[in-house]
């Protein structure tokens, strides 16, 4: 019913692991810098853990009758471990199924210590940065982020991404219930490739508690096309400037002109009046 990877010795997960019901299969793979060097000596923990599966019979109770069937539990033939020598050199494996037993009436406790665990977990996961990476060859060059985290208590749900455009942004907005926060994974390729937005990560454990991580891209970074829309931008508006400048200029030019030639009429025509004066007299 479900997985945990909380107190899992894997910090790096190429594919989480995922419940396929319907085939009835559990799938994951993952791996530890530097390897694995066995069980620690005298530790009573299990420090060789991996994953954490949770199963639950449905509609029976512990404490029944006698068993009378069972669950069995095995590895896939494609189960494989790889050594930590730099070649990936595939290692001896030895695996080992479980049974359940199940029992057919029903118990008078029932009993749920994974629902306990994920209802006393408060803890939020553990904080983590993000890391901008970019090359030639991955993602046809654009611009890709990558984080992980760990969550000690009842493990990682997942992550959640939200890119926050300056014209969008607002103090807290990634907060609010309505913020568009899309579920993803690492490596993920951002949308903005002008590196233009504040870039959050939301991870969230098993419980439902979280943790927001924020990145800020250097303004060093940001593409060529941004800067050339910038220029293009600033120059439409140095243009229209000098545009209005230029009309502006003809229009009090012709004002002025309008108002030499209203002038020069008005002399003509007192000219005019006092010749037809002079006439009379």
């Amino acid at each position: 019913v479900d997985i945990s990877v909380g107190k899992s010795i894997l910090p790096i997960w190429v594919e989480a692991p995922v419940i396929n019901k319907e085939a009835h299969t559990i799938t994951f793979a993952g791996g530890i810098p530097n390897g694995y060097c066995g069980r620690v000596q005298g530790d009573p923990n299990l420090t060789n853990t991996i994953v954490e599966l949770v199963f639950r019979a449905p509609g029976l109770q512990v404490g029944g009758g006698a068993a009378r069937s069972k669950a069995h539990i095995s590895f896939g033939e494609g189960t494989m471990a790889y050594l930590n020598d730099g070649r990936g050199t595939k290692a001896p494996l030895q695996t080992y199924g479980a049974d359940l037993a199940l029992a057919d009436t029903i118990g008078s406790e029932i009993k749920d210590p994974w629902g306990g665990q994920v209802a006393d977990d408060t803890i939020s996961p553990e904080p983590f940065s993000i890391s901008l990476e970019h090359d030639a060859t991955t993602f046809n060059g654009k611009y890709y982020i990558v984080f992980n985290t760990t969550d000690k208590q009842t493990g990682l749900s997942h992550y959640e991404v939200i890119e926050e455009t300056p014209a969008d942004s607002s103090l807290f907005r990634f907060g609010a219930a309505s913020a568009p926060w899309v579920e993803a994974r690492s490596p993920y390729v951002l949308k903005d490739q002008s590196l233009q937005s504040v870039v959050r990560v939301r991870s969230v454990d098993k419980a439902g508690n979280t943790y927001v991580a924020a990145f800020v891209p250097d303004p060093a970074l940001r593409s060529s096309s941004f800067f050339s829309q910038t220029i293009i931008l600033v120059a439409i508006g140095f243009t229209i400037l000098v545009a209005c400048g230029v009309i502006f200029w003809l229009l009090r030019k012709r004002r002025r002109i309008q108002s030499a030639s209203s002038r020069s009429n008005e002399l003509v025509n007192k000219d005019v009046v006092i010749d037809e004066i002079t006439e009379q007299l």
